[in-house]
């Protein structure tokens, strides 16, 4: 999950965008450590030669959740490239480079690998440009969006036709299990300061393991696991690219669609959010992935598939949930904890629309000191 540089202010019509590098006081590239700004600048000199780059107008492009960033600087010729810094104690690029592959082996638009030094944690990306998809939305105006999603939808498919198993990590009970004790360790525990009491602690342990048993009975694809807006780049060309895929794995199909209409950071009403979840799995039928003509046979029916598309973003609000905070209290970045609220408010509705996940909301709303609504929808779309 990535916060880009800011896009250069609109210019008035007819006129060129105006430049901006980026590289202002407040944006300037920072090392912490000088040993391994020299590593980079004794890496990037050679680059500088052989790419036309001009070193000079390095500046950051976005701030990731994670210890990797990215910075980009132009070329002579008036393009530009994206620099990933990724220390190697802290993060490993191998899976970057497997996926990037696998994507464009699949006819996806992902950024080119130029260079890499592996032992330094420093790569040369093609640049796909400067906004993120997400800038381009307004949730007051889904019209406007329908044709980003129905393009996302497209990549969507492409990349699970190409699945095959024993290729990425398995998305398994074990990791699904993981993911969802950030929730309690990070978010009830370290953010919320709270201790649950013996029960509490089994409604969630009875309520994981209904989400885990929910979750594995979907058949397996390849995954992004954070296939959403912000991680996909609207080129020049109106084609979108794929950022941010080094978490891939090999899991249940109704992750990424989750993902993308369960945004983190934007979110769509009910209609909406239907509407281009039925356009995905009808193709997702056409295409073999689900349905009857699918090896599983499963998720032939649309009412099934968008339950267990419920299910599978209760896992993933809940995940990132705990992370959220975990990025807050531990990395010191406060600006993602500022969107919980939109994950409560998803685990909220998510939780009353199904009787077995009414002990959740309980204690969700016991957390959060709201109430919840009665009625529940015991299952029904």
């Amino acid at each position: 999950m990535s916060h880009p540089c800011p896009p250069p202010p609109a210019s008035p019509a007819g006129t060129a965008p105006a430049a901006t590098s980026c590289n202002t006081p407040d944006n300037a590239v920072h090392w912490s450590d000088p040993a391994r700004r020299a590593a980079f600048e004794a890496w990037l000199a050679p680059l500088a030669d052989t790419h036309g780059l001009r070193s000079d107008t390095l500046r950051p492009a976005s701030a990731d959740a994670s210890f990797r960033r990215y910075l980009r600087l132009d070329t002579q010729g008036g393009a530009s490239h994206i620099v990933m810094d990724a220390p190697p104690d802290k993060e490993d690029c191998r899976p970057f480079v497997q996926v990037q592959a696998l994507m464009q082996a699949a006819g996806l638009r992902v950024p080119q690998i130029l260079a890499w030094d592996e032992a330094h944690g420093f790569m040369l990306l093609s640049d796909l440009g400067a906004q993120t998809a997400i800038e381009r939305l307004d949730p007051a105006n889904p019209q406007a969006a329908h044709a980003w999603y129905l393009q996302a939808v497209d990549l969507l498919i492409d990349w699970q036709r190409a699945s095959r198993p024993g290729v990425l990590p398995a998305y398994d009970e074990p990791l699904l299990r993981r993911e969802l004790q950030l929730f309690p360790d990070w978010y009830i525990a370290r953010h919320r300061q709270a201790t649950l009491t013996d029960a509490q602690q089994a409604t969630l342990a009875k309520t994981f393991d209904t989400i885990v048993a929910h979750n594995l009975a979907a058949p397996s694809v390849y995954v992004h696991r954070d296939f959403m807006m912000r991680n996909l780049m609207a080129g020049a060309d109106g084609r979108l690219g794929v950022l941010d895929f080094q978490d891939a794995v090999y899991g249940p199909v109704t992750y990424d669609i989750a993902s993308l209409m369960r945004d983190a950071f934007i979110s769509w009403e009910e209609d909406f959010v239907i509407d281009i979840t039925v356009r995905y799995w009808d193709k997702a039928r056409r295409a073999g992935i689900v349905g009857a003509h699918s090896s599983s046979g499963w998720g032939a029916d649309f009412g099934e598939f968008y339950r267990a598309v419920d299910w599978m973003a209760l896992q993933r609000h809940l995940k990132v949930a705990g992370i959220f905070a975990r990025i807050t209290l531990r990395d010191g970045k406060p600006k993602y904890l500022q969107d919980a609220p939109r994950f409560i408010a998803y685990i909220r509705q998510t939780a009353g629309r199904y009787r077995e996940l009414a002990p959740l909301l309980r204690l969700v709303d016991e957390l959060e000191g709201t109430q919840a609504a009665l009625g529940y929808a015991f299952g029904r779309v």
